[in-house]
């Protein structure tokens, strides 16, 4: 035993570690070979979204042509952000690891959502400003956490940008969205959301995070309250957006949470 103890102590911590708690899959859960990684075959099921694309939401579009061309909805009703980006569309393992973080408490993972995102976004402009989608106090206090803080953090820290945790609040809890078409998401977070530090966001390029984009209806809020309050670009990132055919009824059961 004696003999065990000191060869356990003369391996690097790392090792340890390992040996102890070995590095997991976040979607499924089978011991992989380094952190943040998934299994082949959760990582062959993920499900990445990219170009051809919506130059405004970012819904994949059904054919090559114009980097500028936006989707019919985009088109017909503009959106209140200048781009919405997601590098993976929810379900499988993506749906797991959004799950994990929110209900499951593994704040580990918004590292991993965060890193994931930036790739997807690129590099952000100089004076860009992350802010995320702010939970109700209600909800923060049941759940001891908001996700979306937790991975902007994580964002702040890799892309060295500053983290305005408290420039959005949100001041009136919404209803659960189960059911709901899109007008009545929207209808749902009207008035939700104030800027609360004005002079933070005046002039600058808002990034705006959260887990995932449904329907659009709350990051579409925020982004409105963000505008009227002087910043000069909002650009929105999740970690996984629904595509639109997956959107219209669906609810906290499909989605696991009561966010639009």
């Amino acid at each position: 035993m004696a003999s065990t103890a000191t060869s356990l102590f003369s391996l690097p911590l790392r090792v340890v570690i390992d040996a102890v708690l070995p590095p997991r899959c976040p979607g499924c859960g089978l011991i992989v070979d380094g952190d943040d990684r998934f299994c082949a075959a959760c990582f062959g099921a993920l499900q990445f979204l990219g170009p051809p694309q919506c130059a405004c939401c970012g819904v994949p579009l059904p054919h090559d042509g114009d980097a500028a061309a936006l989707c019919g909805a985009c088109l017909a009703e503009p959106p209140p952000f200048q781009t919405a980006r997601a590098p993976l569309a929810y379900g499988g393992a993506a749906r797991q690891v959004v799950l994990a973080l929110k209900h499951g408490r593994r704040l580990h993972l918004a590292r991993l959502m965060a890193r994931t995102m930036l790739r997807s976004a690129g590099t952000l402009p100089d004076d860009a400003v992350i802010v995320p989608v702010p939970s109700h106090r209600w909800r923060l206090w049941r759940r001891g956490f908001n996700q979306a803080a937790e991975i902007a953090r994580q964002m702040a820290r890799q892309a060295d940008r500053p983290l305005l945790v408290d420039a959005l609040i949100r001041v009136k809890p919404t209803a659960s969205t189960r059911g709901l078409t899109r007008k009545q998401r929207a209808s749902n977070v009207v008035g939700a959301f104030q800027v609360a530090r004005k002079a933070a966001v005046q002039g600058r390029a808002v990034v705006l995070v959260d887990d995932v984009m449904t329907s659009g209806a709350t990051v579409s809020a925020c982004a409105r309250q963000l505008q009227r309050a002087g910043a000069r670009h909002v650009a929105v990132l999740t970690y996984t957006r629904a595509l639109p055919d997956r959107i219209e009824h669906a609810g906290p059961e499909q989605f696991g949470t009561a966010a639009v």
